[in-house]
């Protein structure tokens, strides 16, 4: 699901159309513990409020759509479910535009890495982490990196009380608890890298950067070397297991569309 559209960008080369840049979500639906939904996209409140909650600096930037149908609680809805199936939520981290909607699912569980919920909590206000996005009082479950499991070379970490066909694959530099999440859906894994990357041309060979999202991603970086060497893996794990595994970021508007179709 795209949950919330920004600005227009353009790619590097002839082919695509330029297109709004998106905010990539997946809901997965489980068989015992209810539907799962991977990133939360805007929110309600952010469509309704959104110098409030997104900040004044970040709606000028980013100039986003603000369409409520794009909201993920409104496509749960028509899809036929209840916005209180939606047991579990996995946040890959929580800048405004990835924990918008947590507001709307006030009673599922939230699972993110330690220091990105420390980080946020420090931090917020600001810029990157706004406050109203958990003030309903989110039921956290926090996980450290530390981690025995692996996957296809990455540390994996197991969230709890979810299947074995969801994990969450650290990867940092973006913010200071950065992850991935790798869901398996019954033929390969897909791999949601959050902010890991911003263009699908980051992970190619040869790499190439998108002058205007490039601009973004190294402003908003903690670590700039973390940053490219988890990039370089990436580069490796698609280079090396592509048939087995589907590797998109969260606001790549063409890997959307083929995906999505």
């Amino acid at each position: 699901m795209n949950c919330g559209s920004v600005r227009t960008v353009e790619a590097t080369y002839d082919g695509p159309q330029p297109a709004p840049a998106v905010n990539h979500c997946l809901l997965v639906e489980t068989d015992t513990d209810g539907l799962v939904l991977v990133e939360t996209g805007l929110g309600l409140g952010d469509i309704r409020d959104p110098d409030g909650t997104l900040g004044t600096d970040w709606v000028e930037l980013t100039q986003p759509v603000l369409a409520e149908e794009e909201t993920a609680v409104r496509q749960i809805t028509r899809l036929g479910h209840a916005p209180s199936d939606v047991r579990h939520i996995i946040v890959t981290h929580l800048d405004v535009d990835h924990s918008g909607g947590l507001p709307d699912f006030p009673d599922a569980q939230v699972h993110v890495m330690a220091a990105e919920l420390d980080a946020a909590s420090a931090e917020a206000p600001s810029y990157r982490y706004r406050p109203a996005h958990w003030a309903h009082g989110p039921k956290w479950v926090t996980y450290q990196h530390e981690s025995d499991e692996r996957w296809f070379g990455f540390t994996a970490v197991q969230p709890t009380g979810l299947p074995q066909e969801i994990k969450l694959i650290p990867l940092g530099g973006h913010t200071a608890g950065h992850t991935g999440v790798a869901v398996h859906n019954g033929d390969r894994w897909l791999l949601h890298c959050g902010d890991a990357y911003y263009y699908h041309r980051e992970i190619g060979e040869p790499k190439e950067s998108h002058p205007l999202l490039d601009i973004v991603q190294t402003r908003s970086q903690v670590h700039r070397d973390l940053r490219l060497g988890t990039q370089a893996r990436l580069r490796e794990l698609v280079r090396d297991h592509s048939d087995q595994v589907d590797v998109f970021c969260a606001h790549d508007p063409w890997e959307f569309a083929r995906r999505a179709g």
